[in-house]
């Protein structure tokens, strides 16, 4: 929430900028300004202060800074932030090559936050060394006329009540977890969910764009009746199908595939910040749905998976894992139910006998050794009724698209 917030408060500055005319005293309009601001520096260094430019509130060194901050650094974060989400890179998959991967983005991202740590120290000690209480006039009341006292006691109180809304922010989310997921998904998961359903996933990678290595969360299931399955070569699969839908089905994998196969070459993005591109083989959760018709009450579809989260897991967790996942992402394109990996039958590691795809979402979503599907009407009664064994024992959000 607090990353939209300051969008949103950026974007507003800019407009505000621009319609009052004071990005003449942000906007540089000669090189000159280079060397000037350079040797503002070397004044600086010699603990001088430099003088302003004629009729404007900065000096070079400043003027640069600003500018480079406003209109370099902060949209360089955003753009390298949005090029860590799976539902951008869904949508726009060349997008993300820009800052080489998304690798490249986490770390032009985190030097731009370095970036941003040192501009506040600097700025701050900068306000202190040009005179506190005439920098508060000029921050918190607009005007360098404006009284000093009333201007320190002003900020001071800002700064103060920001720290102590941290401060309680976050005692509030580690003491009250579940109501600070709930309180987040009044604005975080519906813009994360909006997204999600705006960004169309479109990813068509090469072959030679395979990775050597594709990583794996998650223990398969300890139970006997999955290593007969598995032993069988899953001939003995059947995939129940149900819920609020007008055919309710169970199906063997050949009976699935016949709905109609085919294969994606698609990056999967994880939470834990890694990510890997393979070939998917399976049929499209749309073909599915057309299947068996559901009722135009459903809003979301479950998938449940074998593993029991007490035995592969621990931790103090329990139950067996599932997801649900809103229709609306359950029907775009490249949402999948894969059957196969890179050309061969689906590894027990990363799900088999079937394992969902959902391209524009974080790996949490997609749910391996998938035992049955539902459609459902209401996720409230579902495990603790937040969409996912994720969201219900670690408090994630049910549509991640960032």
């Amino acid at each position: 929430m607090t990353v939209q917030f300051w969008v949103v408060t950026g974007a507003v500055y800019i407009a505000m900028v621009f319609a009052t005319g004071y990005w003449h005293n942000l906007v540089p309009t000669q090189w000159s300004i280079v060397p000037d601001a350079l040797r503002d520096v070397g004044t600086y260094l010699q603990f001088r202060l430099p003088e302003q430019l004629p009729g404007e509130p900065f000096d070079a060194a400043q003027k640069l800074t600003y500018f480079a901050v406003v209109f370099v650094l902060a949209p360089v974060q955003i753009a390298s932030g949005a090029a860590m989400s799976p539902a951008v890179l869904a949508r726009f998959p060349r997008y993300g090559r820009v800052f080489g991967g998304k690798q490249g983005a986490r770390s032009i991202h985190f030097l731009g936050l370095c970036a941003f740590c040192v501009f506040i120290v600097v700025h701050v000690f900068m306000v202190v060394v040009h005179g506190l209480p005439g920098e508060f006039g000029k921050i918190f009341l607009g005007s360098a006329e404006a009284a000093p006292v009333p201007a320190t006691v002003a900020g001071s109180l800002v700064l103060v009540l920001v720290v102590l809304v941290h401060i309680l922010a976050t005692v509030f989310s580690r003491t009250r977890p579940r109501q600070a997921q709930r309180a987040l998904g009044v604005v975080v998961h519906r813009f994360e969910y909006l997204l999600s359903r705006l960004s169309r996933p479109r990813q068509h990678y090469r072959r030679s764009d395979i990775s050597e290595y594709h990583r794996v969360n998650g223990y398969p299931p300890t139970d006997d009746d999955y290593y007969r399955l598995a032993a069988g070569g899953f001939r003995d699969y059947r995939l129940p199908v149900g819920g609020l839908v007008a055919r309710p089905m169970t199906l063997s994998l050949p009976e699935l595939a016949s709905l109609g196969f085919t294969r994606q070459i698609t990056n999967h993005n994880c939470i834990q910040g890694w990510n890997g591109i393979a070939e998917w083989g399976g049929v499209p959760v749309t073909a599915l749905i057309n299947c068996v018709r559901p009722a135009s009450s459903v809003t979301h579809v479950v998938f449940y998976a074998m593993d029991d989260k007490a035995l592969t897991e621990g931790r103090g967790r329990y139950g067996y894992f599932y997801e649900a996942v809103p229709m609306a992402i359950a029907r775009a394109p490249q949402a999948l139910l894969a059957m196969e990996m890179n050309g061969a039958p689906l590894p027990i590691e990363h799900g088999a006998p079937l394992r969902l795809r959902l391209e524009n979402q974080l790996g949490y979503k997609m749910v391996k050794w998938i035992e049955a599907v539902e459609f459902v009407d209401d996720i409230t009664d579902i495990g603790m009724g937040q969409g996912g064994y994720r969201e219900d024992q670690l408090y994630y959000g049910n549509a991640p698209g960032i």
